[in-house]
């Protein structure tokens, strides 16, 4: 009986904390929709960012008192990462996304130039074979990782532009031109990953801009066959392609890390061996910190910690896709679509790739993984992405423009939109 009310009053001690959760939760939500800022979407950001901080911390303290003498050395520069990402992403919440047109050009050119200077020698700064890095003090900056949230601001003003062009083959073929030539950049530093995103985002882009079916399935196979290319040309990457499904069949050569984060995920069962208690991150994994961070939430939180990550993940995907449904024109609703893309796509590849279901491609898990430029632009990025929610939020539904679907013209996003839209053509017209 003792323990059966123990257990009553551990089941009501839980109710009580989920009931002053959810009531925290939405108080917050009515304060920023005071504001006309999407409350839901700045909490699941801000949760996994601080899950981030958490877990970089829990998956890189051996390692940095091993390399370093000091185990909170990565999660310093995680905080400074998301320090700066914070600030950041607030000031782009409170700036009106449409300046970003004026800015879209010059930033392409910026990156462009950043790109080829982190190649020259002394410069930029290498690491593990791959030149891709500029060192600041003791801070590193990856353009590659800033050149997917700029490319989504020139691609989204570049279909607002050509809004006309986007049905025909020759505006395909410009875009494609342009896309090429970002790609062959990033590509040049060996970071395979980032030019994945960039061109999967870049081909979401162009379908959200209208562009008809048979085009978009050209350039598909264009951006499939150029990708099996890159793969064929590098011995490691036909190693990792090759041993992917089986990566335990070469568990000590190009499958270990695969291998490895399989064993974490299988170790860690539904609920986990406990936070900070992974075995894995003795340098068992290897990127255990950065792009295999996943697989140690597995180890140490097991089945309700992945799955947990996974639903934030979605919950953001669909905040982002009602904003960008909601936006007041054309290019809020594409940059919003093209930055959900962003987050989400990263998300997805880098889950499918420590679970085994593709290939590794060294993208990092978005606001979680280690890395302060990459966590910085993703919260920028969520910054516009508040921005274009609460403008649409503001302007109402009457003045909301759809991302054109397949072809057809845009169109206000609800029956009593049109219906005002149509009264007022009809006033207009008398």
């Amino acid at each position: 009986m003792a323990a059966r009310a123990g257990g009553l009053e551990h089941l009501s001690g839980w109710r009580g904390a989920a009931r002053s959760a959810s009531r925290v939760l939405a108080a917050a939500d009515r304060a920023t929709a005071a504001a006309g800022v999407d409350g839901w979407l700045l909490i699941v950001v801000t949760g996994l960012v601080a899950f981030g901080l958490v877990m970089v911390y829990s998956a890189s303290e051996a390692l940095g008192y091993l390399w370093y003498g000091n185990p909170n050395y990565f999660f310093a520069h995680q905080a400074v990462g998301a320090a700066l990402g914070g600030a950041g992403m607030v000031v782009a919440a409170r700036s009106d996304y449409h300046r970003l047109n004026r800015v879209a050009r010059p930033a392409m050119v910026v990156m462009a130039v950043l790109l080829v200077a982190v190649l020259v020698p002394h410069l930029g700064a290498e690491h593990y074979g791959a030149q891709r890095w500029f060192q600041l003090g003791p801070l590193s900056v990856q353009p590659s990782a800033i050149a997917v949230g700029v490319a989504i601001v020139f691609f989204a003003r570049w279909l607002t532009d050509r809004s006309a062009s986007v049905r025909s083959l020759r505006g395909v073929r410009d875009y494609l031109i342009v896309l090429a030539v970002l790609l062959a950049l990033v590509i040049a530093e060996r970071d395979l990953g980032s030019s994945i995103v960039v061109a999967v985002v870049a081909f979401v882009l162009l379908a959200l801009g209208g562009a008809r079916k048979r085009h978009l399935f050209l350039l598909a196979a264009i951006l499939g066959f150029a990708g099996l290319m890159m793969v064929s040309l590098v011995s490691y990457r036909v190693d990792r392609l090759t041993h992917f499904l089986n990566p335990c069949a070469d568990a000590l050569g190009s499958g270990f890390q695969n291998c490895q984060a399989l064993y974490a995920l299988g170790s860690g069962g539904f609920s986990g061996a406990g936070l900070g208690n992974s075995v894995l991150k003795f340098e068992w994994l290897p990127e255990a910190h950065t792009d295999f961070i996943f697989a140690i939430i597995g180890e140490e939180l097991g089945l309700i910690g992945t799955a947990s990550t996974v639903a934030a993940f979605l919950f953001l995907a669909w905040r982002g896709v009602r904003a960008s449904l909601r936006a007041p024109d054309r290019f809020g609703a594409l940059l919003a679509g093209g930055i959900t893309a962003w987050i989400c796509i990263e998300a997805f590849i880098n889950v499918s790739a420590v679970t085994g279901v593709i290939p590794t491609t060294g993208i990092p898990l978005p606001f979680i993984s280690y890395g302060g430029t990459s966590l910085a632009t993703s919260l920028v990025g969520m910054g516009i992405l508040c921005n274009i929610s609460a403008q649409g939020r503001r302007q109402g539904a009457s003045t909301r423009a759809h991302v054109d679907r397949w072809g057809r013209d845009w169109r206000p996003s609800d029956a009593r939109a049109r219906g005002r839209s149509g009264a007022a053509g009809q006033r207009s017209g008398r």
